[in-house]
């Protein structure tokens, strides 16, 4: 059998879509799968143990063009299913005119009524699989091949290469935490003086890992030159993914937005604690790590949530979502408290 998994989206979406690749491998271990994703999140998937191969869609270069393409390569492939896990029409399209024998995805897709199978995509309270009141993105993408497999849960994976292990021991001969402060929506992302704050309450005997991508460098190093902490040093842009994965499982606690590093926690089961601002954790993308909490206001805000997702400002201009968020003096789920 050859199946395709198709997530073009964002880092957090492709981390999110790798629970298919397990229990489908689960089911079908001499499957060949394969995985569709953006340029620049490929590295993500380098080292999978149960994927044949992946593709990549540039789509800031010759985007159309590149669709072609890779229609036309995955066309000569014939696969036998496709698992589209967006909701776009360019994915949509691929889709149908795959030639696969079976397609499916989900019903808000534009071409979700040529699949041969759409399933609905269900956002709020619901039972999930992991136990949440509400249905996790996970389970959303799991039903997309209840079909082909069974209602059990599966968990995000990804694996970390012996080099990049081995960068991420090299960094951890001293208890340590890492801290990811950025979001790509500034909604989303806690304020440079709560981080600070916290920071505070973390003794000198730990280090502490500012992480993030490339473009997260400035902000990080803003913080790092704002602490008074002795031991924080600035990683962003410097290490990458599955290093930073690596790192994070081997910590002490990583301290996170509702963002993409809170997922690469997940998929390799690191402590984590995830800061929701103007997002709630009833939309399905809280953390899975066996150790994981949830920071938020506990406060009433009748303009919170502001959107599903997060936005380039408060549209209040207050931002009391995250500001209102309190910082446990002894917080009991850390180890330096």
């Amino acid at each position: 059998m050859k199946l395709l998994i198709i997530q073009t989206a964002f880092i957090g979406d492709v981390i999110l879509a790798t629970p298919l690749i397990e229990k489908l491998h689960r089911f079908y271990p001499s499957a060949e799968i394969d995985f569709l994703l953006r340029k620049g999140n490929e590295s993500l998937l380098a080292n999978h143990p149960h994927l044949q191969k992946y593709w990549v869609w540039d789509k800031k270069n010759g985007k159309i063009k590149n669709w072609m393409q890779l229609l036309r390569q995955i066309r000569s492939e014939k696969y036998d299913v496709i698992i589209n896990c967006q909701r776009f029409a360019s994915s949509g399209l691929l889709t149908v005119l795959s030639g696969a024998k079976q397609t499916v995805g989900f019903q808000k897709n534009p071409f979700s009524f040529l699949f041969s199978r759409s399933i609905q995509h269900h956002i709020g309270s619901g039972n999930s699989r992991f136990g949440f009141p509400y249905f996790h993105e996970v389970d959303r993408n799991l039903d997309l091949i209840n079909h082909l497999t069974d209602l059990s849960a599966e968990k995000p994976a990804l694996y970390p290469s012996s080099v990049e292990q081995q960068k991420a021991q090299a960094l951890g001969e001293r208890p340590y935490v890492c801290i990811a402060p950025t979001s790509v929506w500034h909604t989303k992302q806690w304020p440079a003086e709560k981080w600070l704050q916290l920071i505070q309450k973390i003794p000198n005997t730990f280090h502490i890992y500012l992480l993030g991508g490339p473009d997260d460098l400035n902000a990080c190093e803003s913080i790092q030159n704002q602490a008074s902490h002795p031991h924080i040093y600035n990683l962003a842009g410097k290490i990458n993914l599955l290093t930073s994965a690596a790192l994070m499982k081997k910590a002490q606690m990583n301290f996170v937005n509702d963002s993409s590093p809170m997922h690469l926690a997940s998929a390799v089961n690191a402590p984590v604690t995830a800061v929701f601002c103007s997002t709630l954790p009833s939309f399905g993308f809280t953390p899975l790590s066996d150790h994981s909490t949830i920071w938020e206001s506990n406060l009433h805000l009748d303009c919170r949530p502001c959107g599903l997702h997060g936005k380039k400002e408060c549209p209040l201009q207050h931002f009391k979502c995250a500001i209102q968020i309190t910082i446990p003096d002894n917080p009991t789920h850390l180890p330096f408290s």
